[in-house]
């Protein structure tokens, strides 16, 4: 099937007036997401507590989701945020016995890293993998420190500083064959690549779906693989995390059998009206054609950055890089405002600018964004 992009384009009303490529911080807002918070709207004004359908909807992320990562919704807790779900996974696990190692990396963004380190009060250890002197991290640097006492190896998928991709697979094998589990962050990646969560064979996942799935904020999904939920009793819990959510029972933490057991309190009801919509564009213009084509343009944004002189410190391998193309400078947030003020929207982490691209960016983006970047090479190319 044949997808027309450009028609998907027009769907965002942002991208008449602005060159976005910030994708990786918030998505472009399209129009049946903004259709979806005004029935919400419509609800409340027509009939205030509309319970059973918010818990539809609620229910609707579920399986939405579900169907992206390619498990089943048993598996899909949904959660305020992604890390409301690390939070949650973590206080099911046990750090006193023999295998109390957490193995992260330095590509993890800050509270992937921040929540185990916060575990070791607890008995966590926690333990960096470095990157290689070219800036990515091989497979060998996992293999230096996963071991028979670690528990969890929980990475990203994809760096938010220089869109440098994991070997997520592999790290996934080497980590089984040693007896650890292993939680992949795939915010960065979930929307604009396909992240088959059973082909990878990773335990869990975590993510949101204010970027690349084009819903909004305030909302995220944790993924338990089946085999696993029945042996991890979370103690950050709530009502809606017991096996009856109207039971309203206070004598007992009953949790639900499924991957419900993670979430907490009441469900973030106007994100889910939002998130359903966007999981929807996401589910009928398929992650395959989706990553085939934000490929194609990171790929010509990474070619037409080379051709001015200012190459990315993002890799060129198709298979080592995400939807984001970082760019260094010697002032990124400098860079950073001079491009808003030419309506070209990006954003900046440490000193690299990013272009963040998905399936409704164009090749007249990318062309308009390295035009703008050759005129300002002079003021704020990298520092040499």
């Amino acid at each position: 099937m044949t997808i027309d992009f450009d028609a998907l384009r027009r769907r965002f009303p942002l991208l008449e007036r602005k060159t976005y490529l910030n994708s990786g911080s918030y998505c472009a807002l399209a129009d049946t997401v903004r259709d979806a918070f005004n029935a919400y709207m419509d609800d409340r004004l027509a009939v205030g507590a509309n319970w059973d359908v918010w818990v539809t909807k609620n229910e609707a992320v579920r399986a939405a989701m579900a169907g992206v990562l390619r498990v089943t919704p048993d598996e899909i807790a949904v959660t305020a945020s992604a890390s409301a779900g690390i939070n949650a996974l973590a206080s099911a696990l046990d750090f006193t016995g023999p295998r109390r190692k957490v193995v992260i990396s330095d590509f993890e963004f800050p509270t992937n890293a921040q929540i185990w380190h916060a575990q070791a009060r607890l008995g966590a250890e926690v333990v960096h993998v470095p990157p290689a002197a070219d800036g990515h991290i091989p497979l060998e640097n996992f293999e230096r420190v996963i071991d028979e006492r670690t528990q969890l190896v929980a990475v990203t998928q994809v760096c938010f500083r220089n869109g440098a991709r994991l070997d997520i697979a592999g790290i996934t094998r080497l980590a089984h064959e040693r007896g650890a589990r292993v939680m992949v962050d795939c915010y960065q990646a979930i929307g604009a690549m396909t992240v088959d969560a059973r082909a990878l064979d990773v335990d869990f996942a975590v993510g949101g779906m204010l970027k690349y799935l084009l819903g909004t904020a305030g909302i995220g999904f944790l993924y338990v693989r089946s085999e696993l939920i029945g042996e991890l009793v979370p103690s950050h819990s709530g009502w809606f995390a017991q096996q009856d959510i109207s039971a309203m029972d206070i004598t007992a933490n009953r949790p639900s059998p499924s991957a419900r057991r993670f979430e907490a309190g009441t469900p973030p009801v106007v994100n889910c009206y939002a998130a359903e919509a966007g999981l929807k564009i996401i589910l009928e213009t398929g992650t395959d054609a989706i990553e085939e084509r934000v490929r194609s343009l990171t790929r010509r944004c990474m070619q037409r950055l080379t051709s001015i002189g200012w190459p990315s410190v993002t890799p060129a391998d198709d298979g080592r890089r995400g939807p984001m193309v970082a760019v260094p400078s010697r002032d990124a947030a400098g860079l950073f405002a001079r491009l808003l003020e030419q309506d070209i929207v990006t954003s900046f982490r440490d000193n690299n600018i990013r272009a963040t691209v998905h399936f409704y960016n164009s090749a007249a983006d990318i062309d308009r964004f390295v035009a703008a970047m050759a005129g300002h090479r002079g003021q704020f190319g990298p520092q040499t």
